[in-house]
């Protein structure tokens, strides 16, 4: 892992508004989706319970972004790290390395849903109120240590080992280790 990163936070926020305009993609894909289904299926919009709501939101968006992401994650990366000519790099790597990043990297969001959901069905109880406001600061969190950091991981990259890099940086790395080494 590199002590000192020489990712921009130029790179870093090109990367994220990439990844997250391809979410908001899926996103509009799996409304119109939900749209067709409730009114030529269904007649309507049927009611949920509260936990239906929490199931629908986890294992239809959160879920499969998060198994998208660690599969892109480890063989070519995302789009915005590619476009951003960016690649994650693992301490030991492995498919559960990426997927325990990205379901802390996406913890926030579902996070989110807890709050607003249980919120829609209690009026923002307290319980809604401390998942939404915690949502939030874990995001800020993670967003800030990605940038401020001098290696430029968040949390999840600490957890589970990884960091983002630009791909010459590590061919750089890569190449004065092989001119180190004796004959």
């Amino acid at each position: 892992m590199l002590k000192e990163n020489g990712i921009t936070w130029k790179q870093r926020l090109k990367e994220l508004a990439v990844d997250y305009i391809c979410i908001l993609i899926y996103l509009l894909l799996l409304f119109g989706l939900n749209m067709m289904i409730f009114f030529v299926f269904l007649n309507g919009f049927p009611t949920f319970t509260e936990t239906q709501s929490q199931l629908i939101a986890a294992f239809t968006s959160v879920v499969p972004i998060i198994v998208i992401f660690s599969a892109l994650d480890y063989t070519k990366g995302s789009i915005g790290k590619r476009k951003a000519r960016l690649k994650l790099f693992y301490g030991k790597k492995n498919f559960g390395a990426s997927l325990l990043r990205n379901i802390i990297k996406f913890l926030p969001w579902q996070l989110a849903h807890i709050g607003v959901i249980h919120g829609m069905y209690t009026e923002f109880d307290i319980s809604a109120i401390i998942f939404t406001y915690l949502s939030i600061g874990l995001g800020l969190l993670m967003l800030v240590m990605g940038i401020a950091r001098k290696d430029k991981r968040h949390l999840a990259d600490l957890i589970a080992q990884t960091q983002v890099q630009k791909i010459n940086d590590r061919l750089s790395m890569n190449e004065n280790a092989k001119a180190k080494r004796p004959g």
